[in-house]
């Protein structure tokens, strides 16, 4: 298992922390996704070999947030 750190704009509420993390771990390979609003992070544990950054990345975007690094 790999843990990876997304900082994410526009996270303000708790629909935001549902949002994102239902969009997570709806894909394969995510075993834990968990937003922290205050830090505007989210801290996702993934087996690598199922899911890549990339696709991580673009779960949070189609939801309606900014990856920033």
């Amino acid at each position: 298992m790999r843990i990876e750190v997304f900082r994410v704009q526009g996270m303000s509420c708790m629909h935001c922390k549902a949002a994102i993390e239902k969009a997570l771990q709806a894909l394969p390979g995510v075993a834990e996704a968990e937003v922290d609003l205050e830090g505007a992070a989210v801290r996702v544990v993934f087996e690598e070999t199922a899911v890549t950054v990339e696709q991580m990345r673009e779960a949070i975007e189609e939801v309606g947030y900014t990856v920033t690094a």
